[in-house]
């Protein structure tokens, strides 16, 4: 029997291999991307490489860098000009990167905690609704602050999860419905 969106006679017999080994392939990234480890692994990275940037621009604009009087590991003089310019070059970069680092893995850590833990709720509930990323944002939330007490958990948890309720009510809102944009 032929697909009922192709032609008639345009089944899986009449495909070429080339067509069918596609067709394989797109099956296999599609149940890769319905995979908890894939998604996990997916939003881990993507957090990591927008931490990066975002940790690099943040470094970029902050004014207490290490040339500053006083800043621990700091030339500390006040006289900058006094400095090479390739050492001052060295100083600002090696603080970039560290930001940047520690901004990569922390956003790739929440990244990873949060849509691994929304799709194991979503599993478990096997639905798709407001109420999986709010429940996946009070964990992360509370996951996060579990070294600084149960009332830092609390806030954390309130904090993440008001946030992607937000978040999560914002994409899900039908996009013709103009009044209803906080944004417009």
């Amino acid at each position: 029997m032929g697909s009922p969106f192709g032609p008639p006679g345009a089944g899986a017999a009449n495909m070429d291999p080339e067509m069918m080994q596609q067709q394989q392939m797109i099956k296999l990234m599609q149940s890769a991307m319905e995979s908890c480890p894939a998604k996990t692994v997916l939003a881990g990275g993507m957090g990591f490489g927008l931490g990066g940037l975002f940790g690099l621009f943040m470094a970029s604009m902050r004014y207490d860098t290490p040339l500053s009087a006083g800043q621990p590991g700091g030339v500390g003089t006040g006289k900058i000009p006094s400095i090479p310019m390739r050492e001052q070059l060295k100083i600002g970069f090696k603080d970039m990167g560290r930001s940047s680092w520690s901004s990569a893995k922390n956003f790739g850590y929440i990244g990873a905690i949060f849509a691994g833990t929304e799709c194991c709720i979503e599993g478990f509930r096997a639905k798709n609704d407001l109420g999986n990323g709010v429940a996946a944002g009070c964990f992360t939330g509370a996951f996060l602050a579990k070294n600084a007490g149960p009332q830092a958990m609390a806030v954390g948890c309130a904090g993440f999860a008001a946030f992607s309720a937000a978040i999560d009510a914002y994409m899900r809102m039908e996009s013709n419905d103009v009044a209803a944009d906080p944004i417009i």
